[in-house]
């Protein structure tokens, strides 16, 4: 996994790495930015508390069995530990939780793992509410089609296809302009007012009247829905570790695949609303999801704080959500696992030329090809799922109900996947399960005939494609850690995704008219796209490995005095650095 190896190679000339040991360390130098004593909090102590010892953290709650001490030191060791390393590594003076930085603060293992759970419940809850509410209005086309969409409006699959092309389009050129909007704004601000505004225009839906219309409104929320994923990963990583965030990412994509649940639901209810006031059923569909969204975004204003230590308010309370030593230990455990972190307050926004320096970063540029390709294999028979199902003879309210099966296998999938990654520490071949899973059933679709085959055969085969363990969590939280920056985190997760978007591009135009109903053509242009992509999963190992080899090779040459100077004049940054290492 992607490491800093400073502390690790000079930490023994500050605290130890064991629970028993303390040794005497001057922290007074230490005073983030050069500033004065009273306009910032400096550290001074003549004996360095205890540490923690890594060995014993135990990140998963069923590790937690009788050797688990809920007593022991939590604070693990880190460059804050020795105050040479420190002082490369202190957090700007003005990033707005640098009142509760301080490198002696020291918690418990319960402590820690009981605010973690405060934070998922006043923040991780909430951020997947939100994320639903995206996934109801982009995804709920599916939806409508079972209600004879296109016949409404007089479209034509192509002109479906068309559709996805231009929100995937919208979406994408929107991601980057957005997450720079949302660092400089603050994503406590901008995320309510994105919801606010696509809602209104997801529920203008209503009065759609033809193919222009239909695009126009497709652009639009392709444009405001653009940029919240990475707006909101920016936002969760305030207040959780690497490991930590890349599970909830787990999470967080399972709230999207339980919002297709609820959606598909709410459609067999709502599409039941045909012929009420001479309306079709896709109407009230598009009208009611889009105001439930409308509440949720209203909702977001009074319940996002723009940070741990930041969290009072009339609505939340004037004493705020976490007490003092709470607020610290969010704090500390956070920059302590990543002091980049502390590099730019939550209101900074990323400059030009921050901007092209990031977009230039070739070391991220492997994952952003991953993103584009991966699972370009699995998108257009989820798209055309609803289609498929009619063709076979499945009725509107049967077709909405049997999308549902897969949606709950693709959660329990991509959470073993997730899950699985972080126990063992390894991403690549962990991400790859993917493709071999959806190989077997694209050979299946390009050799079948499905207009001659039993209906819930063809549906159990694409169930069981679609059920795939998605590594989306997995790659997003990759991309997260090899950035090792938050002005490059900024903008590598909003490059990272639009890539994701252009693969959804692509996908939506290999599935054509000419080619139904078995897509024959189509789905053996996926399967040489699954069987490209174990390649690339490959190629991607073997740079990595390759990088932090010969960083290895420059660093180990060097002397102790030289790496500490190095540390101390060193104009490399974030993942340039001699001693980052690249997670794979």
């Amino acid at each position: 996994m992607a490491t800093i190896l400073a502390g690790e190679t000079l930490n023994n000339r500050g605290s130890g790495s064991s629970s028993s040991t303390t040794s005497s360390t001057d922290y007074g130098a230490i005073t983030p930015g050069g500033l004065e004593k009273d306009q910032t909090k400096v550290i001074a102590s003549e004996t360095v508390p205890p540490l923690g010892v890594a060995a014993a953290e135990k990140r998963f709650w069923f590790q937690r069995v009788k050797t688990y001490d809920p007593n022991a030191i939590a604070t693990l060791p880190s460059v804050y530990d020795n105050p040479e390393l420190a002082k490369q590594y202190l957090p700007r003076p003005d990033w707005e939780n640098i009142g509760r930085f301080n490198p002696l603060a020291r918690w418990t293992w319960g402590e820690e793992h009981k605010l973690i759970r405060k934070i998922d419940l006043r923040i991780m809850v909430f951020a997947c509410i939100m994320f639903m509410a995206l996934e109801l209005d982009r995804a709920n086309l599916s939806q409508a089609n079972t209600d004879n969409f296109l016949k409404d409006l007089h479209l034509t699959t192509n002109d479906f296809n068309l559709g996805n092309t231009v929100f995937k389009l919208s979406f994408l050129c929107s991601e980057l302009p957005s997450q720079l909007v949302s660092k400089w704004m603050g994503p406590d601000r901008w995320i309510p007012m994105q919801m606010i505004l696509w809602s209104i225009v997801a529920s203008s839906q209503f009065w759609l009247n033809g193919k222009t219309s239909f695009l126009v409104c497709r652009s639009l929320l392709g444009i405001l829905q653009g940029g919240f994923i990475p707006d909101i990963i920016l936002y969760l990583s305030y207040f959780y570790k690497h490991h930590e965030l890349s599970l909830r990412l787990g999470f967080f994509w399972t709230a999207m695949s339980i919002a297709d649940i609820v959606a598909g639901f709410l459609a067999y209810g709502l599409l039941h609303l045909r012929g009420v006031s001479g309306q079709a059923g896709w109407r009230w569909l598009f009208l009611i999801d889009g105001l439930l969204t409308l509440v949720v975004g209203i909702a977001a204003i009074f319940l996002m704080p723009p940070g741990p230590c930041q969290t009072a308010s009339r609505v939340r309370g004037k004493d705020g959500w976490f007490t003092p030593k709470e607020e610290e230990i969010i704090v500390n455990r956070v920059i302590r696992d990543d002091p980049t972190k502390g590099s730019m307050h939550n209101r900074q926004p990323v400059t030009p030329a921050l901007l092209w320096k990031s977009l230039m970063d070739y070391d991220l540029w492997p994952l952003y090809i991953i993103g584009l390709l991966y699972q370009i294999p699995m998108i257009p028979p989820a798209q055309y799922l609803t289609l498929s199902l009619r063709g076979l003879g499945f009725d509107t309210f049967q077709t909405n109900l049997l999308a549902i099966p897969w949606t709950v296998l693709h959660i329990i999938s991509m959470l073993a996947l997730s899950y699985s990654a972080e126990i063992f520490k390894e991403q690549t071949f962990h991400a790859l399960t993917s493709q071999f899973w959806a190989i077997p059933f694209l050979v299946y679709l390009s050799v079948t005939d499905i207009t001659h085959t039993n209906k819930w055969l063809v549906w159990g085969i694409i169930t069981l494609l679609l059920s795939f363990p998605s590594p989306h969590p997995l790659q997003v939280g990759w991309n997260s850690r090899n950035s090792n920056a938050v002005r490059s985190r900024t903008v590598s997760a909003a490059a990272y995704n639009m890539f994701v978007q252009a693969s959804g591009i692509i996908a939506s135009n290999i599935y054509r008219q000419d080619d139904a109903p078995n897509y024959t053509r189509g789905n053996k242009t996926l399967l040489g796209i699954a069987v490209g992509n174990i390649a690339v999963y490959l190629l991607t190992k073997v740079y990595y490995v390759w990088r932090n080899k010969k960083r290895d090779a420059q660093w180990s040459v060097l002397s102790e005095e030289q790496k500490l100077e190095y540390l101390k004049t060193t104009t490399d940054e974030g993942n340039k650095r001699l001693d980052f290492r690249f997670a794979h």
